[in-house]
């Protein structure tokens, strides 16, 4: 009985050297946007928000094009300093360019990688080659409100996606597909889940009317916690 107990212990302590050995699964390993999406991945792109240049570097070791953006300040509760826009020609396109915070960036490598292309050879056989949006920075309230908080769009810390378009043609919309019962939905609501690994907040048409026909995707300060919807 003691035998088994030690053969069962060691077992458990070489499990769990292997998985904090692992970078992705530790808090003090350095962030990589190839690394498999780990426990701590969030709280990583979290603290980008501080170091924009770190950010940058991110994006040119993973090998995604992106151009800078100059600073923007439109009024006390508009603008940005570190965004970026990330630029078309090479895998997925997004259309129109979107404007963004660098963080939110971070976040759409990886889900374009690890969440959006294993979806798409999974449910239609297929790649991702354009990514429709309603666009990313924006000076206004939440929900276009006339009173109220600004949105995480008037920082350009926000993106809003509307549709998929695949390499076989088929176009794949939030407003169209969300409700139906095939591999459409099926696939929008595993890449809202996978969302939530790397965003602040997640919003879809499970969250409100508002959200009906697109997936919020944002990075706002939440202590590398998440909101998911």
């Amino acid at each position: 009985m003691r035998l088994i107990f030690i053969v069962l212990f060691l077992a458990i302590a070489l499990r769990g050297y292997e998985w904090i050995s692992t970078s992705h699964n530790t808090p003090w390993a350095p962030l990589s946007l190839t690394d498999p999406i780990g426990p701590f991945t969030l709280r990583k792109i979290d603290a980008l928000a501080d170091d924009y240049r770190l950010c940058q570097s991110l994006l040119e070791n993973a090998g995604r094009k992106f151009s800078t953006l100059p600073p923007v300040r439109q009024n006390a509760d508009c603008g940005y300093d570190n965004g970026v826009a990330l630029e078309n020609g090479e895998g997925m396109n997004y259309s129109p360019a979107a404007k963004i915070s660098c963080p939110v960036a971070a976040g759409l490598v990886l889900w374009e990688w690890q969440i959006l292309r294993p979806a798409a050879f999974k449910y239609f056989s297929a790649q991702v080659d354009e990514i429709i949006t309603y666009g990313g920075y924006s000076c206004r309230r939440i929900n276009n409100a006339k009173e109220g908080n600004y949105s995480e769009h008037a920082s350009a810390n926000a993106i809003d996606i509307a549709a998929f378009r695949l390499s076989d043609g088929h176009i794949i919309s939030v407003a169209s597909h969300w409700n139906s019962a095939n591999e459409k939905a099926a696939f929008l609501k595993e890449v809202r889940d996978g969302a939530c690994e790397v965003f602040a907040t997640t919003l879809s048409p499970d969250y409100n009317a508002a959200h009906a026909d697109h997936l919020h995707l944002d990075q706002a300060r939440r202590g590398g916690r998440s909101f998911c919807r």
